[in-house]
């Protein structure tokens, strides 16, 4: 996992790195003008001679970065373009002396610049912008936005706004569409800290970040401006983020990776030194749900999966699910899951290394809420709660007022604290709680089912995802995997992870189903080989996302199943292997 800092907390690392390791600011912007240079001719086939590049430069740091980049890439045989927005005469510091190099401003380098392929432009309105585009324009192979990195907090100027909507849209409907969108650290438009959109964004095909991403590289909504996201490293030590106090992460590749290694597969493995995953799902209109999620977690590499799923529906679950899977029933009465349920299915319980409940279930099935209630309260193994169990976390809509959440200080974070109004009162009371108990409780809501969990259907209490996903995770002493576009993985000790794989392909019918299969197979597996809960989440989330992925560049978005997902796993281990 990768450490997600703030804009401050990234000038704070800039600054250790000169102060505790001598290392100049000037080196630090002359080794990100690099960085991002090498990722410029990566991507053009490894040379950028006679390409044309146009550059959008501020007058900060940023800016700073594109006029030593400018220098770099001109040096290399493109031909460059520098527009300014603002006057070389205005900016400071190191990025003063980068413009000044461009145009010899107070600089005696006419040596080293007779063989720049680069024009300066100072550009400070709409009007001078409109000029330069009649008079100077080239079609641009690459454009460079460099205009404002972290520093924005504001909206922008009104003609900036419509410089970066036709930029935006250049060439759309002709030949002049550049090849290649980069920007410099941050997207122009973008709160660092926040994600927040201002007015409008710069839409990058790749961000060049340093040293760490922030979070406007990474949270859902701005991360699609930032296109391919690259951390380049410029010169810092990791001990210096490592010291910063952010608690989000970036989930990373290597997550996936070591927890695969850790659970590599040897010469003398079998069925029960694997993990063995129980699931219980499914419903007479929602058979699909179970044989979505048995077949998934089969696919993840747990020694047995079972399934127990209501008795009206098993035969249709039994002659659907792959035949690995062993299929078991909980019994009915008058329509509803009965009382003996658990009891006669005691063995397969005991057994089960994690468990996996609510995929398909039918909400408002007493018998099914006595179930979840039970298996969660006495749970001795990881419990993944999903879909129609997580009903049972909170009430519908008027009926009471919703999950009350403890606060921090009142916290003692010994037990799960998932707590509802019963109908009429105004006193929580506690829900399916575990006394004294840290075997993990993993909840799987997708945006909707958050909300219910807060009691509210007021989408601003999710305005800030990553606060409200960490304030449930703390207060309720929960792992909470919200889904939807970026998944964030909260928990119960504040850190949020952003997860970065996958795509809207997975917003369709059962992806939820065959993810949670995949997070029930995985957390069977850890148990056996006594890995981390947290971390294996974050892994299994990676992976499923990968495998989206795959089937996308396999399918298309439109064509794509979560069946489809589900088999493109196979791919995705191939590829760790």
């Amino acid at each position: 996992m990768i450490k997600v800092l703030t804009a401050e907390q990234m000038r704070e690392v800039d600054r250790l790195t000169t102060d505790r390791y001598g290392i100049p600011s000037i080196l630090l912007m002359e080794n990100a003008a690099h960085a991002v240079a090498r990722v410029i001719t990566e991507k053009l086939g490894g040379s950028v001679k006679g390409k044309s590049i146009l550059i959008l430069c501020g007058k900060g740091n940023n800016g700073g970065d594109g006029a030593a980049l400018a220098r770099i890439l001109s040096l290399a045989g493109a031909y460059i373009d520098v527009v300014l927005f603002g006057r070389v005469k205005d900016t400071k510091g190191d990025a003063r002396t980068n413009f000044g190099v461009l145009c010899a401003e107070d600089f005696e380098y006419d040596d080293v610049l007779s063989s720049f392929f680069c024009e300066m432009h100072e550009i400070e309105s709409k009007d001078a912008w409109n000029t330069f585009q009649l008079h100077h324009w080239q079609d641009a192979d690459i454009v460079v936005d460099a205009i404002f990195g972290t520093g924005l907090t504001r909206s922008l100027e009104i003609w900036l706004y419509n410089v970066i909507h036709e930029l935006n849209f250049l060439g759309e409907d002709t030949e002049r569409k550049p090849r290649l969108r980069v920007a410099i650290d941050i997207p122009s438009g973008l709160n660092a800290d926040t994600g927040e959109q201002l007015d409008i964004a710069f839409q990058s095909d790749v961000t060049v970040t340093f040293t760490a991403p922030k979070a406007g590289n990474v949270l859902p909504g701005a991360a699609r401006f930032n296109g391919e996201l690259i951390v380049a490293e410029i010169g810092s030590e990791p001990d210096l983020i490592d010291e910063q106090p952010s608690q989000l992460y970036l989930a990373e590749r290597d997550d996936a990776s070591s927890w695969l290694e850790e659970t590599a597969f040897s010469s003398n493995d079998y069925k029960n030194k694997r993990g063995h995953a129980l699931i219980v799902a499914g419903f007479q209109d929602y058979s699909g749900a179970a044989v979505m999620c048995g077949n998934s977690a089969m696919r993840s590499g747990v020694g047995l999966t079972t399934l127990l799923v209501p008795a009206s529906c098993k035969v249709e679950v039994a002659s659907r699910v792959i035949p690995e899977v062993i299929v078991g029933t909980l019994s009915e009465m008058d329509g509803e899951v009965s009382s003996d349920a658990l009891a006669t299915n005691e063995d397969a319980i005991r057994q089960a290394d994690s468990i996996l409940i609510g995929p398909g279930l039918k909400a408002t099935d007493k018998g099914v809420e006595k179930l979840v209630r039970k298996i969660v309260e006495t749970r001795t193994v990881p419990v993944v709660v999903d879909a129609g169990a997580l009903w049972f976390f909170s009430l519908p809509k008027g009926l009471g007022d919703g999950v009350v959440l403890s606060s921090r200080s009142e916290q003692t974070y010994a037990e799960p604290r998932v707590e509802n109004h019963p109908v009429g009162s105004k006193q929580p009371t506690p829900l399916l709680r575990k006394e004294g108990s840290r075997v993990p409780l993993i909840l799987t809501p997708h945006e909707g089912e958050f909300l219910r969990l807060l009691g509210t259907d007021d989408k601003e209490a999710i305005r800030d995802r990553v606060a409200a996903v960490r304030e449930y995770a703390v207060a309720n002493n929960v792992i909470l995997v919200l889904k939807g576009e970026r998944v964030l993985i909260g928990s119960p000790d504040g850190r949020v992870v952003v997860n970065p794989t996958g795509n809207s392909g997975l917003g369709k019918a059962g992806n939820g189903d065959t993810l949670a299969g995949i997070l029930a197979g995985f957390v069977a597996q850890a148990v056996k080989f006594e890995i981390d809960i947290f971390e294996t989440v974050v892994a299994a989330v990676y992976v499923a996302g990968l495998a989206g992925d795959v089937a996308e560049r396999r399918y298309g978005k439109r064509v794509m199943t979560a069946s489809d997902v589900r088999e493109c796993l196979v791919d995705v281990f191939a590829e760790f292997e």
